[in-house]
């Protein structure tokens, strides 16, 4: 990827870490402070998608599998008696059933 397709996002992160909204006038200030020609469509589409949610605590949960479940979802599965705890263990097995099909007999060289 050539740095003119990372430099908005760079922006993005310069601008998450200094705790400074991120809007696509920024961006752009500080895209064209770094001489990048970047048209302005991009950091308005960077911004709108970025609008409303910590970029930190996005970059922290990166690899975790998704956000943490919404708050309001804790409160039926304790009045559930756990029955609802057991349901996701019970996917999980299901899900380790279709990954263990990968050998069928032929490889990505052969």
């Amino acid at each position: 990827m050539a740095s003119t397709d990372l430099a908005p996002t760079y922006a993005a992160l310069i601008l998450a870490d200094d705790g400074i909204e991120i809007t696509s006038e920024r961006i752009i200030a500080l895209t064209n402070a770094a001489n990048v020609d970047l048209e302005p469509i991009w950091a308005s589409l960077l911004a709108k998608a970025l609008e409303g949610k910590n970029v930190k605590e996005l970059l922290s949960n990166v690899g975790s599998g998704g956000g943490a479940p919404a708050a309001g979802g804790a409160v039926p599965a304790a009045t559930a008696g756990g029955a609802a705890a057991e349901a996701p263990k019970e996917e999980e097995k299901e899900e380790e059933k279709e990954e263990s099909d990968d050998d069928m007999g032929f490889g990505l060289f052969d």
